[in-house]
């Protein structure tokens, strides 16, 4: 069924209230081809996930599709790997717990990501060492204007940071409908990232798993960043910065604690958060948004804020760390 001038305040988590032209759910190949073969064409498509990686900044004259599609199933399996097949619709942090259940490995440092598993390969996401990328094996998608399903493994993926050709040369033409990811049985745990370790021994855990280390996880994002059910937000608001060599140490001179990590190409990044803690904003608010007092990264809806003015904010961000540092922030959050 095709709804019209709908609010998309519960479908997106900064709980921003503007109206879709038109909206429709889908939760099956075929109920997905029925919506697009029954649209006006005229009027331009978005398709919806979880609605955590957006900042919507007006409303949409768009034909808002909501992807519901579910499953999980076993495609293949030996005794070292198994490959599991995911409906896009699936919420990530569902499917990660799922993984972690079964004590199979490489997804779990990525625990409480919020977002749709369709997204995931979209955005490339990452959290704590870990990236979609390594265990992404394909992905099914459907054309839009042929509704022909297509394949596409990981090569023509074209994989970056927080980067896909679906957000690039492929933009807008397809939907997925399906991921399929390989885990492994016996799993390499992962705890150099981040603050895992020493959370893992706050812990005080005697045989670290992937259950371990999915709890240590949820531990340190729950202690640094707002529930979105409770403060509106996107999670991560900026990518983290790469730069040469020279502008590192250019920002070293004032600032010889830098935090920065060593790029195969020779290039270094930067922790984002770090930037804009270290030039005064975290915790500063501007009317009903703000950045979180927490994690800088994190910008914030206090309530009754619009989708522009989280924008403005981020902008004014994005201005002063290029005037202090010489770094320019791009946004991770896709803006509509």
């Amino acid at each position: 069924m095709i709804e019209h001038n709908i609010s998309l305040k519960p479908y997106n988590t900064f709980g921003i209230d503007v109206n879709a032209k038109s909206f429709g759910r889908f939760g099956s190949l075929d109920e997905l081809k029925d919506l697009l073969r029954n649209r006006d064409k005229e009027t331009p498509l978005f398709i919806l996930g979880g609605g955590s990686n957006i900042l919507l900044t007006k409303d949409l004259p768009f034909f808002v599709l909501k992807n519901e599609i579910s499953g999980i199933e076993i495609i293949n399996e030996t005794e070292t790997h198994v490959v599991v097949k995911v409906g896009s619709g699936v919420e990530w942090h569902a499917f990660v717990r799922y993984t972690v259940e079964k004590g199979w490995g490489g997804i779990e440092n990525m625990s409480l990501i919020p977002g749709s598993v369709g997204a995931s390969p979209m955005q490339n996401i990452g959290a704590y060492g870990a990236e979609i990328k390594d265990t992404f094996v394909s992905l099914e998608a459907l054309h839009i204007d042929s509704l022909e399903v297509h394949t596409f493994n990981r090569e023509q993926c074209q994989f970056g940071y927080r980067e896909s050709v679906f957000k690039r040369a492929l933009k807008d033409q397809y939907v997925i409908i399906s991921v399929s990811y390989q885990l492994s049985k016996n799993p390499v745990i992962n705890t150099t990232y981040g603050a895992i370790q020493s959370e893992i021994e706050v812990m005080g855990v005697s045989e670290i798993t992937v259950d371990t280390v999915s709890q240590a996880v949820m531990n340190i994002r729950r202690s640094k960043l707002p529930d979105p059910k409770v403060l509106g937000n996107a999670g991560s608001f900026f990518k983290n910065p790469v730069v040469s060599r020279e502008v590192l140490e250019q920002i070293a001179v004032n600032y010889p604690d830098v935090p920065h990590y060593p790029q195969e190409n020779g290039e270094e990044k930067l922790a984002a958060g770090w930037l804009i803690e270290k030039a005064g904003w975290k915790g500063k608010r501007t009317g009903n948004c703000g950045v979180h007092e927490k994690q800088a990264l994190v910008l914030v809806n206090y309530g009754g804020s619009t989708g522009r003015e989280i924008f403005d904010l981020s902008t004014s961000i994005i201005e002063d760390i290029r005037a202090k540092f010489g770094v320019t922030l791009e946004r991770e959050v896709n803006i509509l």
